[in-house]
This record gives C-alpha cells, structure tokens and sequence, in this order.
C-alpha cells in the first residue's frame, strides 16, 4: 500500500490551503483511493491508495505550487481497513510520517521511505520522483496551460484550438517542456512503484 502524508508550508503565514487540495485530490485520484483523503491534523493530509499510478499523481499534486511538502511511505496496513484514514496505521503509515519529515529537509519538498522489508526499492522511488520533480521545477506557466490540457485527453491539435495558437507552437511548447518524457516517466515509475509493492508484500 501506499500511503502519502502531506503538510502546508508556512502554514502560519498563509491561508489554509488544505480543503483546495483535498477537492484536487478526489477530482485526480479519488475513485483510485483506498479510504478518502483527509485532513487529519491543522495543515496536514493523508491519502491511502494500493494504486501505484494514484500514488504518483497525489504526490504529484500535492507539490504542485509549492505549498506543500510530500511523503511517500510504501508498507502495509494494520488490520482491516478502518471507516477512516484517521483510524488507520501500520507500517506504511510510519514510512509516510518518516518520509515527510525528511521531506521538510530537501529543497524539491518530497522524499520516500518503506517499511523495512521496502527500504531500498523506496529509495529507488525516491531518487526517481526527485528526478521528475526537477525537471518539472522548469515548466512556465504555459507549460502547465498545455498539460493541463493534454492530461484531460485532449489531442495537441485540440489544445492548440483551445489555447488559440499554432500546432506548431504546441508542438514546440511540448517538447521545450518534455511533457511527452514526463508522462512516459510516470508510468515507468508506476511500474517500479509497484514492483517495490509486491516485492514488500512477498517478502513480507
């Protein structure tokens, strides 16, 4: 399973930003959830999925602005699942909170953690996502207009109607962006996200 735990930065100074995200999340992720995603302290959210792409997308999300920090803990649940995420622990859960703590220490706002048996895939996942996050640290605002756009199934052609410019100048924004590696990158860390998984539950 995997479970990500995340925090508002500056939340002290800042307005609350947690009830947008939730929205985000359920919108991206939410029939893909174990249990819904909740605000389980002041500035802080949980989210359950045993879907590795979901997983990716709400880290992904979550950072998205840079509002928030992100952890990513890969582990088991205890017991059945409860009504509630609130209710809810094991050792993915002490992964997730290892991993945002660590998250609070790096600059890209995200790290991962496994339960024991997890350790070195997560940290395969870990180095990664940084990998993905950086690239995504130099998209401009017009980058994220045409994933947007792509993301909701719209062809290059469609998005260059919507966004009322060439397909040549999508094109062009596409590849300065690298919105074709990007996704081909999700889905291959998917894939490991997953292979780290079941490696855990076999072991385990």
């Amino acid at each position: 399973m995997f479970v990500v735990i995340a925090d508002q930065i500056g939340s002290r100074t800042d307005r609350d930003r947690v009830a947008d995200l939730l929205h985000r999340l359920d919108a991206r992720a939410g029939d893909r959830l174990a249990l819904p995603a909740e605000r389980t302290a002041g500035d802080e959210l949980q989210a359950l999925t045993a879907d590795p792409a979901a997983a990716l997308d709400i880290v992904l999300e979550c950072l998205r602005g840079k509002h928030f920090r992100a952890g990513l803990g890969i582990g088991d649940v205890a017991g059945e699942l409860p009504a509630s995420i609130r209710e809810a622990s094991g050792p993915a859960f002490i992964a997730g909170r290892r991993a945002v703590q660590k998250a609070a220490r790096t600059s890209i706002h995200f790290a991962a953690a496994g339960a024991d048996t997890a350790a070195d895939a997560a940290d395969d996942v870990d180095a990664l996502i940084a990998l993905l996050l950086t690239g995504r640290a130099r998209w401009s605002a017009q980058s994220w207009e045409l994933y947007d756009l792509l993301e909701q199934g719209l062809t290059q052609a469609a998005a260059a109607e919507r966004l009322g410019i060439t397909p040549q100048a999508v094109s062009k924004r596409a590849r300065a962006a690298a919105l074709a590696i990007d996704a081909e990158a999700r889905r291959a860390i998917a894939r490991v996200m997953d292979s780290a998984d079941a490696e855990h539950s076999t072991v385990g």
